[in-house]
């Protein structure tokens, strides 16, 4: 049987690739065209205790460091989230940022929470900041950042001081409103100069 060389250049639907694919399927025994795998790398999520999401901020020293303290059962936080990996792309190298998930609650385990904030974060294609779920109960976590919810940021300059820390307790005393990803990215602009 001969096989068609054709191929089509005007993209998809075209009967000259079709007929190519056909006569390839027939030849080779194959059931169409060969898969392409366009789908990025998986978001990598790993567990972190307190200790361990400090070691993650000190190792990234020489960077601005981005810190965003979230929950997918936090709507805010879920809105938000998409400007963390926006900053990411604008700052690319100058910043790191960072994600550390509340999502365990103390009930079951934190492997099981994993499948869901995986989920959430190949969604949004957090595929190029640093991807964290608290080990720790979240109420644990809380103590030690002495937080008293999420959403939050944290915000160190790239000598590991921390410059900034947003919580809705600071921007209602220090701004008078929640706080935004763009006060966030002030405080970026302002240390990156």
């Amino acid at each position: 049987m001969k096989i068609s060389r054709r191929v089509c250049l005007h993209g998809g639907g075209c009967a000259a690739g079709f007929v190519f694919w056909v006569g390839l399927a027939i030849a080779t025994g194959c059931s169409g065209p060969p898969a392409i795998d366009s789908k990025p790398a998986s978001v990598r999520l790993a567990l972190v205790d307190h200790a361990g999401l400090m070691a993650e901020v000190a190792k990234q020293q020489g960077m601005v460091v981005v810190l965003d303290c979230w929950s997918t059962s936090c709507p805010p936080c879920v809105r938000e989230f998409p400007k963390l990996i926006a900053m990411k792309k604008k700052y690319g190298n100058a910043v790191c940022c960072v994600s550390l998930s509340f999502d365990y609650e103390g009930i079951g385990t934190p492997e099981q929470a994993m499948p869901r904030v995986q989920g959430f974060l190949e969604q949004v294609g957090a595929h190029q900041i640093v991807n964290l779920l608290s080990r720790e109960e979240a109420d644990v976590m809380y103590r030690q950042l002495d937080l008293a919810s999420v959403p939050a940021v944290y915000v160190w300059q790239a000598d590991g001081v921390l410059a900034q820390r947003f919580d809705d307790d600071d921007a209602t005393k220090r701004l008078g409103r929640p706080f935004t990803y763009e006060d966030v990215e002030a405080v970026v602009r302002h240390l990156l100069k």
